[in-house]
């Protein structure tokens, strides 16, 4: 069994079709669906960006004993272990983080390709002072990434032009040329539709025709008041017309994988690392990010939520209520390709539930920042069991202190806890209140005190380090 693999980064789960979205254009993505296992319980594991992909590629729930750092060369991973057993691994990717400034997560592939010029990725030196598309106010790093990434695309003349497009354009080649080498793993990374949003101009006309605002195309991360309602929903089209700018690239990838013969022996799997607030809960972006600080926020299901389909030959398609989580990925694809899992790996084969064998891997699931800083930050982790979820901020924490972080966009700066909601934990009924709108902790003590319990003894029995469990095992009200 050959395998593809797409990793499309920040896709919300509530955008596709196939989750019930009915206003945003997903027919690609909506068709590999229906023949597809779709997870609805698929919940990111380690948060963000990086700390998910080292989740894909070791198996492991990584949030527990690292942060958002390079890949270690004591780290097994998924194309190693594939390439012995045998398989052509290649890895094609336009999201710049996980291999610029030696983050090395190429390591193990036979090949690789790195589509250059996403986000504040240093490619173009020209033009030099490229105007702003709005007010620099309105921007995260104005002056740095949104103009770095300006000059990126200043030659950008056509469709086929932009990131997603390239990196699938890249992809099929690389089946065309391949077709002798099965088989094979290839890992396709896309960061769209992770801003900067600006796709062509018809996907936006889907979604807020005649606008004539400015385009906050880089929106600060911060409580959203900063925008108006007309901004805020045209900010909304632009990421809507992004989701739809992917499907369609990935619908020609998926198209050329059956003309090239190759469907009935190949698995697909598309998922992403985490989600995006678009004003829910008071906030724009997935964390606070100021030019000298940054803070986490809660992980609420917009975020924590993430879409998961699999389509794998020989397995009957249909929705499952499983939870299914990142480090659950690579014994899914060693099982069905029938290599032996490592014993490093920390996640669990979903192949009995894609077969229709097992019902669940696991009674809860997972999300959370890493809980290396202890009580030096105050990070959160969301403890779910598909009816509750506690949203749980560590025990201990002293507001003196703070860390150096380069979580969220591979820029250090000083971590804090400065977040106005950065209080104590929060209950929530997903079924009565799935917007998570109403925290009910001082109503349901033990129904929060069972969660974290269960939460606690998942992660002794992940191996965390007592160091970081410590600020862990308390169930404080602050």
């Amino acid at each position: 069994m050959n395998f593809v693999v797409i990793v499309s980064d920040t896709f919300r789960r509530d955008h596709l079709g196939c989750y019930g979205n009915e206003w945003i254009h997903t027919p690609n993505l909506d068709r590999l669906a229906a023949e597809s296992v779709v997870f609805e319980q698929a919940r990111a594991a380690s948060f963000p960006t990086v700390p998910n992909r080292r989740d894909v590629l070791t198996g492991r729930f990584t949030f527990t004993y690292c942060d958002w750092a390079p890949l270690p060369p004591d780290e097994v991973v998924l194309a190693e272990v594939m390439g012995t057993a045998g398989y052509r691994t290649m890895m094609i990717l336009d999201t710049p983080h996980i291999v610029a400034h030696g983050y090395n997560f190429s390591r193990g592939f036979h090949g690789w390709e790195w589509i250059r010029g996403q986000e504040h990725d240093e490619w173009r030196t020209s033009p030099r002072d490229p105007a702003l598309p709005c007010a620099p106010e309105k921007l995260r790093r104005p002056e740095t990434t949104v103009k770095q990434y300006l000059r990126n695309v200043a030659d950008r003349r056509s469709e086929e032009d932009y990131f997603v497009a390239r990196t699938m354009i890249q992809a099929m080649q690389w089946l065309e040329e391949n077709l002798e080498s099965q088989p094979f793993l290839l890992y396709v990374d896309t960061f769209d539709p992770h801003e900067p949003w600006d796709p062509p101009q018809r996907y936006v006309n889907l979604y807020d025709p005649g606008y004539q605002g400015e385009e906050v195309i880089y929106p600060r991360y911060a409580p959203c008041d900063f925008l108006s309602e007309p901004e805020l929903k045209h900010v909304r089209a632009l990421y809507a017309g992004e989701v739809t700018l992917v499907d369609t690239w990935v619908g020609r990838l998926l198209r050329r994988i059956d003309e090239l013969g190759l469907r009935d022996d190949t698995a697909v799997i598309f998922t992403t690392d985490h989600g995006f607030y678009h004003g829910e809960h008071g906030l724009m972006g997935k964390s606070i990010i100021a030019e000298e600080f940054s803070c986490a926020v809660p992980l609420y299901d917009e975020v924590a939520r993430i879409p998961l389909m699999i389509r794998a030959p020989g397995m009957k398609p249909g929705h499952r209520q499983a939870f299914a989580q990142p480090p659950d990925l690579m014994p899914t694809v060693l099982d069905l390709s029938g290599v032996r899992i490592p014993d490093t790996v920390q996640g669990t084969s979903l192949a009995p539930v894609l077969r229709g064998e097992e019902d669940h891997v696991r009674p809860l699931a997972l999300t959370s920042h890493s809980i290396i800083y202890g009580p030096r930050a105050k990070r959160f982790t969301t403890i779910t069991d598909g009816e509750w979820t506690l949203i749980y901020p560590g025990a201990r924490f002293d507001p003196s202190q703070a860390a150096a972080s380069s979580i969220v966009d591979s820029i250090l700066r000083i971590e804090k806890a400065t977040y106005a909601g950065a209080g104590g934990p929060e209950l929530y009924h997903l079924p009565t209140d799935p917007a998570q709108r109403r925290n009910v902790f001082a109503e349901h003590r033990d129904t929060a005190a069972r969660l974290h319990a269960q939460h606690v003894r998942m992660l002794e029995e992940l191996g965390t380090p007592e160091e970081h469990l410590e600020n862990r095992r308390l169930l404080a009200e602050s």
